[in-house]
This record gives C-alpha cells, sequence and structure tokens, in this order.
C-alpha cells in the first residue's frame, strides 16, 4: 500500500522560503519519478516539478530558479526547498507517485496522468 504524507507547510511572507517534505511508504522515491504538484482555490491542479530516478529534474517556468526538489534515498522522502516566495505560490501542495511499470518518459513528467498516488497535501500561504 501506497502512502505519502506531505509536510512543511505553513505561513511565510514574501521572499521568505519553505521546505516541503514527502514521506514515502510502499514505494521507493529513487526508484520511479516522483512529482509535486499545487492547486490554489478555483484553479486548477498544476506540476510544479518532477524528479527522475537518475536525479534529473524538470519545473514548472513559474518556479524556475526559486524551487528545488531533492530526495533523501535513505529516509525514502521527497522534498521541494521553495525560495523567494511569492503571493502566487499559495496553493495546496501534493506530492505524487507513479505506479511501478507505467509509462516511460523522456523528462520526469509535469502531467497529473502521469501520476498514481497522491498525498493529502500541505498548505503554504504567501503574504505580501
Amino acid at each position: 500500500q501506497v502512502q505519502l504524507v506531505e509536510s512543511g507547510g505553513g505561513s511565510v511572507q514574501a521572499g521568505g522560503s519553505l521546505r516541503l517534505s514527502c514521506a514515502a511508504s510502499g514505494v521507493t522515491v529513487s526508484s520511479y519519478y516522483m512529482g509535486w504538484f499545487r492547486q490554489a482555490p478555483g484553479k486548477e491542479r498544476e506540476g510544479v516539478g518532477a524528479i527522475d530516478s537518475d536525479g534529473s529534474a524538470t519545473y514548472a517556468d513559474s518556479v524556475k530558479g526559486r524551487f528545488t526538489i531533492s530526495r533523501h534515498n535513505a529516509k525514502n522522502t521527497l522534498y521541494l526547498q521553495m525560495n523567494s516566495l511569492k503571493p502566487e505560490d499559495s496553493a495546496m501542495y501534493y506530492c505524487a507517485a507513479p505506479a511501478p511499470g507505467g509509462a516511460w518518459y523522456l523528462s520526469p513528467p509535469l502531467g497529473e496522468s502521469a501520476y498514481n498516488y497522491w498525498g493529502q497535501g500541505t498548505q503554504v500561504t504567501v503574504s505580501s
């Protein structure tokens, strides 16, 4: 049974930083690509970034240069370091994992359809 548990969200002022964590069980974070998504009220969920098994990462244009995905293999945990936060970054943030044996992607995907398992989310609020 796959479980993804996000933590680390909170309220910060614009320009601040947060690091989100996603503790995984039932899936090995280093074995497949893993992704971070966010959803703001009234908006569709969007891909923020994803990391492949080889460590290569893809980011949405809106967060490039500010957000960094990493993982700790021994802890089986995925991270999202968010710097220079903006009010428009406010959203519920989710980590996601694919089912084993799924499609192959040239680069870690940012589309929802590539993922099968989702955490419950952690809220990030950035005030101006």
